[in-house]
């Protein structure tokens, strides 16, 4: 491993409304490969940033030990430059084709430097990431939004960093790209700190990296062994939280039945006290001896009983609040014989573009399929899926959607009042629910007291994603036929887990766009589909390229 390294010290940043983020946040960073991970809003952007030098820190230090090389989750690049400009290398290859055309001006040899491979070394590292058929000249606004995120990578390759810092790097990433990436990293050599909900691309870490609350936890091995560990820490917790409770139930039990058994003593004192005819003075004293020796006594139950409630605190802290979404959804079925949709010999116009030409698409959905729709990235998913939908018109061909119970959740995440609060919008597609049973299933969705009151527009992404599966899988009536369309692009890790949830519950069938071959499995995937060249056919297994 390299000897390349992250040490932050003392870490503290706010934003500039004075909203805390770290407060003297310690670690080191070792060579190898390290997966941050944590839920959305936790930092781990902000972290990458302040490493990269982007965010200046409200105290401590940062310092990284070699070159550093940084791809963020939005790349902040102009249409108009070119491939070799985003790459940076177009003055040096330039330069070096001015020499080998005559002209040996001593500019030209400044400008490379040692660097006489550059032309190269720039083809070798788009050919690793499945860029080799790009021209350099190629202007950035023609590529796709995966071949910019390849394109980005291969820039950061090219400086030949000791340190690279990667954000989400599989986001808008097809197959065969993915695979590519999987292929670099594990090769790499250097000090690599990467943000990812990829749990392939985890599970090819060496270490997992957990920010919660503000302070880091390590994990030996990958992302499997992490989940596992954690797992079994929660098993660990959840019985020590048993156990604490039942200690604290004990405590108070007993402390009654000691108050209990010193009122009879006390009692009993008393008569006994008055039926032997002692003295007032000593009658007194022995009564005051009881009601110490109780006090005391009492007094010990009080600090045991203290003491069983700290270890229940303690005990409550240490369970993981994970919560993941549980909901029944008869209403979804669909009846194994009934065909939901039928498109023959589809055809669509996009974009001044012809798809599914030739003799169409054919597509037919029966009963409660779960269907993967893959392909590379621009071949027309995400169109097929609008046609679906009857967003688009088809320029030809026959289409039948049974009762047109379809619902299309996109990449936007659009079909919401952004204005309106998580329940009004809930109501709008259930209105003839009772308040108390919109509200339980809310709850279902994890939307508890105030937070059903939150305006859409407010929420995070995986918060607007449960907001819209429980709008859509809850209304009136249920869709049979769900449509989605990259789902799983920009949620955390527990997002995806209670993506994944709602849809085991779902009865109904769906088509789903998502290059997280995790995923389609975790949803039970039972038909792969494939579109490429315009047309769309069966296939067994997902495939690359």
């Amino acid at each position: 491993m390299s000897d390349a390294f992250i040490v932050c010290s003392n870490l503290s940043f706010s934003w500039p409304d004075d909203t805390p983020v770290f407060s003297e946040l310690s670690f080191t960073v070792p060579g190898g490969r390290t997966g941050l991970v944590a839920p959305n809003g936790a930092g781990k952007s902000t972290l990458l940033r302040l490493i990269a030098g982007e965010l200046r820190p409200s105290g401590g230090s940062v310092t990284v030990d070699g070159v550093l090389g940084y791809l963020p989750q939005t790349l902040p690049l102009v249409g108009d430059l070119t491939v070799a400009q985003v790459l940076g290398v177009a003055e040096r290859i330039a330069a070096l084709h001015a020499i080998e055309a005559g002209d040996a001006s001593e500019a030209h040899f400044a400008t490379i430097g040692d660097d006489w491979d550059i032309e190269e070394r720039t083809r070798a590292e788009l050919d690793r990431l499945g860029l080799g058929d790009l021209e350099l000249d190629r202007q950035l606004h023609t590529l796709s939004g995966g071949q910019v995120v390849s394109l980005g990578l291969a820039a950061q390759l090219l400086r030949r960093p000791d340190v690279l810092l990667l954000d989400e790097p599989t986001n808008n990433l097809d197959l065969a790209a993915r695979h590519k990436l999987y292929d670099v990293l594990t090769d790499w050599s250097g000090c690599l700190l990467l943000v990812s909900h990829d749990r392939e691309l985890l599970d090819r870490m060496d270490r997992i990296a957990e920010l919660d609350q503000g302070e880091i936890r390590w994990y030996g091995g990958n992302f499997t062994a992490y989940t596992e560990a954690v797992q079994a820490a929660r098993e660990v917790a959840e019985s020590n939280l048993r156990n604490a409770e039942q200690e604290v139930k004990r405590e108070k039990r007993e402390m009654q039945q000691a108050r209990e058994r010193a009122d009879r003593r006390a009692s009993n004192a008393s008569k006994n006290l008055k039926n032997a005819g002692l003295a007032r003075i000593v009658a007194g004293g022995l009564k005051r001896s009881a009601q110490e020796s109780a006090g005391k006594a009492q007094e010990t139950h009080a600090g045991r009983l203290g003491q069983a409630k700290a270890r229940l605190d303690e005990a409550g802290r240490a369970v993981r609040d994970e919560d993941r979404i549980t909901v029944d959804l008869p209403d979804t079925s669909v009846p194994g014989g009934r065909t939901v949709f039928s498109g023959q010999g589809m055809r669509a116009r996009f974009d001044d573009r012809e798809l599914f030409g030739g003799d169409g698409a054919d597509l037919v959905i029966r009963g409660p399929e779960r269907i993967a729709l893959t392909g590379a990235n621009g071949v027309g998913k995400s169109t097929l899926l609008r046609l679906v939908n009857g967003d688009l018109e088809p320029a030809g061909g026959e289409i039948r959607r049974a009762d047109g119970r379809i619902a299309y959740l996109s990449q936007r995440l659009d079909l919401l009042d952004l204005d309106r609060t998580v329940a009004e919008n809930f109501a709008a597609y259930a209105p003839s629910l009772p308040d108390a049973k919109r509200m339980n299933l809310l709850a279902r969705f994890l939307f508890r007291g105030a937070r059903v009151n939150l305006p859409v527009g407010v929420l995070s992404g995986g918060e607007r994603l449960r907001a819209t599966l429980a709008c859509v899988l809850c209304a009136e009536p249920a869709p049979q036929l769900l449509l989605l369309d990259e789902p799983t692009n920009n949620l955390d890790l527990v997002s995806v887990g209670q993506l994944e949830s709602a849809l085991t519950a779902y009865q109904g069938a769906f088509v789903v766009v998502s290059h997280d071959e995790r995923f389609l499995a975790e949803i039970g995937v039972q038909r792969w589909l494939r579109l490429a060249d315009g047309q769309l056919r069966e296939i067994s297994a997902p495939e690359r390229g």
